[in-house]
């Protein structure tokens, strides 16, 4: 469950992709995005656009199934794009997301690439999603990325909830490898107000993978800025980087990394 409101959610995913059209005018798109390795900054926008307006028809005709991808052209044809031109593109895919969602409703049924089945699915993947992806272009262009506290805190919850479904055992059946005795991990964001709980529990010691917003010990613990985890979890950076401290089984951080995957 979200702990941003639908409305703040579907607003973000608007917010987010302005920061990012902003992040970008007036830059080479033509720099490689090296957290998408393959793409430059101008084939990262035409995929987020993209993928926005795909789930934008599924949440306009409430599909039932999962709709073509046309809205993902192949990239190998936009490698020269126009700042001027992708800015007002990207800002109409998103409103036209934004838009749909709300006139859909959080309860709306529809399909969704995991269990649920609803409208709010979409509003939360792709505010995370658009948040993510402007970290690529930031990091990419060699800027300083920022995100809000409350939506970095939310997309660490649903990459937690997203990362430990068990259909990823039959999905990605290598993911089983990580479950074994005494596999915990603990990361803990150091620049956080006690009241913001920013510490997840991840337990790897039964039949699944299991997490909690909690305070415990484990056997590796990584404490790091709110940011700098959630770009950890998200593979963006490296975990032993600045201002990152892992204390106990480093192995298991890495091998958890590797493991894990929604996307």
């Amino acid at each position: 469950m979200t702990s941003l409101g639908f409305d703040r959610l579907c607003s973000e995913i608007v917010a987010q992709t302005d920061l990012l059209r902003c992040r970008v005018e007036g830059a080479d798109l033509s720099v490689p995005v090296p957290s998408c390795p393959g793409w430059n900054v101008g084939q990262l926008l035409r995929h987020v656009g993209g993928a926005q307006r795909w789930a934008e028809e599924i949440v306009r005709t409430r599909a039932a199934e999962p709709l073509p991808d046309e809205h993902f052209p192949d990239l190998a044809a936009h490698t020269h794009e126009d700042p001027a031109v992708l800015g007002p593109w990207l800002a109409e895919g998103a409103t036209r997301l934004a838009d749909a969602l709300r006139c859909a409703g959080p309860g709306a049924p529809l399909w969704t690439p995991v269990p649920g089945g609803t409208a709010e699915f979409y509003a939360r993947r792709f505010t995370h999603e658009t948040v993510v992806h402007r970290a690529d272009a930031t990091l990419a262009l060699g800027a300083e990325f920022v995100v809000d506290e409350q939506v970095a805190l939310d997309a660490l919850d649903e990459w937690m909830e997203l990362g430990s479904l068990p259909m990823h055992f039959e999905v990605h059946p290598w993911t089983r490898e990580l479950l074994g005795p005494g596999r915990t991990l603990h990361f803990h964001a150091t620049d956080t107000a006690p009241e913001a709980a920013a510490e997840w529990l991840v337990d790897l010691t039964g039949d699944a993978i299991v997490w909690r917003r909690a305070h415990e010990k484990a056997a590796v613990a990584v404490r790091a800025p709110l940011t700098e985890l959630l770009l950890i979890v998200y593979k963006r950076r490296p975990a032993r980087g600045k201002g990152v401290d892992i204390h106990g089984d480093a192995g298991l951080l890495d091998f958890w990394l590797e493991r894990v995957d929604f996307g």
